[in-house]
């Protein structure tokens, strides 16, 4: 008898962050295993684009860490 998703899913759930994380990545490669160029060039047309405006003055950093915390905060 084969598991449900809510049982796979629960079990998951119990698994450290990092391996929940590599799971969650095999899973989504599984669904659509082949790379989308389209998106890749549209990545790196943003991340320039958002670094000529940091350049220019136009947008400000923010140390990594608050990132990250502003990030997790919004997250719970």
């Amino acid at each position: 008898m084969s598991k449900s998703v809510a049982e796979l899913e629960q079990e998951a759930r119990h698994l450290p962050e990092q391996e929940r994380a590599l799971l969650a990545q095999h899973l989504i490669a599984s669904i659509d295993p082949g790379e989308d160029v389209d998106a890749e060039a549209a990545w790196l047309e943003e991340a320039e684009r958002r670094y000529q405006a940091y350049r220019q003055g136009k947008v400000t950093a923010k140390p990594a860490d608050q990132v990250f915390r502003e990030a997790k905060s919004q997250l719970k």
